[in-house]
């Protein structure tokens, strides 16, 4: 009589905190996750659309993923399959950016059975997430020093906050067996400055303003500076009116450190270059190899590297709340730590040192 081996215990988890990266690297490691208490306390307790969008959205890139949701939403067991990828059309709530769902889907993508090509409406640019352009521009260079290549993010439409009417593609071909090892230790130079700035359903010299101001600021550098402009007119608009910047601070050797900013009810387009332009050189000085919005995802990629030890350079002011956080998960789901050093040259960064896992994923095991 064939004996029947114990389910694989689940990881346990409480509160909505850290949701996305949680089932992300439950997916890369084919680990079951339990949550709950998910906002147990609130007045309006359990997921919110955008969490419940988002677990579709997995479910849609995966096969045989299981997802079981309580009667009140505050506990949520996630079985993951294997990665698939594909072509897909998936329509995001407008509570949340289209920017939410992409991050993760970057850590997933180039370990699919085949490449993925997935469109997305909604929400292009908000507040709370990040924006298109920055995924474009500065997160991408990242997916590139691990050796993921050929990722594309087209803008069909813009859509401003709070109706949406976006449209974005995001296209990621290129399949990899495992990141190649990162070494990335030298403090970063800024050789210039690039940026865009975009408007839907406004007049175009809100546009001009924001860049006018935003140069101002950024003149004092001395690094050449092009910041060109994207009007959207007509079916490319969306439903809202709104505007924004992405500035983007290139490196001698390749890596982009970026801030962004959006408008709001009231804003004054001078008022947005100028403070995004200052977020900008606060961000060059808080930084070390990688920004603070690119931190996840290359420890993330670091990890599963080969079986090797990588190094990579990162700012003190980088290690919060969340990337602590991020490091207990990695210790979880692949019983790896990664040691944390002050840099030899550099009082204000430290030097990580990670040994890759040699990660290969399930969906390659039976391509």
């Amino acid at each position: 009589m064939a004996v029947k081996k114990p389910q694989q215990p689940d990881i346990t988890y409480t509160t909505h905190e850290d949701f996305r990266i949680r089932l992300v690297l439950a997916t890369l490691t084919g680990k079951s996750v339990r949550i709950s208490r998910i906002r147990s306390e609130d007045e309006e307790p359990g997921l919110r659309d955008f969490e419940v969008c988002f677990l579709r959205l997995l479910e849609a890139i995966t096969n045989g993923t299981t997802i079981e949701i309580s009667y009140t939403g505050t506990t949520v067991i996630y079985r993951p399959g294997i990665i698939i990828g594909g072509t897909l059309t998936h329509d995001c709530p407008t509570s949340r950016a289209v920017g939410y769902f992409i991050e993760p889907l970057l850590m997933l993508a180039p370990f699919g059975k085949k490449p993925l090509m997935l469109t997305l409406k909604g929400v292009t640019s908000s507040q709370k997430d990040i924006s298109v352009d920055t995924i474009r521009t500065a997160i991408f260079p990242v997916l590139q020093k691990f050796g993921i290549e050929r990722e594309e993010l087209r803008i069909v439409k813009r859509g401003a906050e709070p109706l949406g009417g976006g449209e974005v593609v995001l296209h990621l071909p290129h399949q990899v067996l495992q990141p190649q090892t990162l070494h990335a230790t030298d403090t970063p130079q800024v050789a210039k400055i690039r940026g865009v700035a975009y408007s839907t359903r406004v007049s175009p010299s809100n546009v001009n303003r924001v860049i006018d101001a935003a140069r101002g600021v950024l003149k004092a550098t001395g690094s050449e500076t092009f910041i060109y402009s994207d009007v959207a007119r007509g079916d490319e608009s969306g439903k809202s009116p709104g505007f924004g910047i992405v500035l983007v601070a290139e490196t001698r050797h390749g890596w982009a450190i970026s801030a962004e900013g959006v408008s709001t009810a009231g804003t004054v387009p001078e008022d947005l270059g100028k403070e995004v332009a200052a977020k900008l050189l606060e961000e060059i000085s808080l930084s070390g190899v990688v920004s603070r919005n690119q931190l996840e995802l290359a420890l993330v990629m670091m990890v599963l590297g080969k079986e090797d030890i990588g190094r990579l350079t990162i700012g003190k002011a980088a290690i919060d709340e969340r990337i602590i956080r991020l490091l207990r998960y990695i210790k979880d789901y692949f019983n790896l730590e990664i040691l944390i050093k002050p840099h030899d040259a550099n009082d204000n960064d430290m030097t990580c040192y990670i040994k890759g896992t040699g990660f290969v994923s399930s969906s390659k095991k039976i391509a």
